[in-house]
């Protein structure tokens, strides 16, 4: 069986929305499909996508487990965005998480050391 995934975040301001997510992903998006929604292809069929819809922005909770974790992490903050939190877990995994400024939650986590 083969998923794509396309996991979804409400915003507020658009225009921002999509200056803050090059930021975090660290380029344009891959397509958008319509004037209110701009999609990022995080992994080979696997999508984020951003969405104009106020009433419901907010809410999201992302984690996507990567890679190349510490290179990830000086990438965003090399391009200006600051986590608002960082973690180590009791396993040694780690999760940087940033917050966008509608309060919408993007992960990520890293293998332990």
């Amino acid at each position: 069986m083969s998923v794509d995934l396309f996991a979804g975040i409400s915003v507020r301001d658009y225009p921002a929305a999509l200056e803050w997510y090059e930021k975090l992903f660290g380029g344009p998006p891959a397509f958008s499909p319509n004037d209110v929604e701009s999609v990022w292809e995080v992994a080979e069929h696997r999508y984020v996508y951003v969405e104009h819809r106020p009433e419901h922005a907010g809410h999201a909770l992302i984690t996507l487990f990567v890679s190349g974790f510490e290179e990830r992490i000086a990438g965003i903050t090399a391009r200006g965005l600051a986590p608002g939190r960082a973690e180590t877990y009791g396993n040694g995994v780690r999760k940087t998480t940033y917050i966008d400024p509608d309060g919408n939650e993007i992960g990520f986590g890293g293998a332990p050391l």
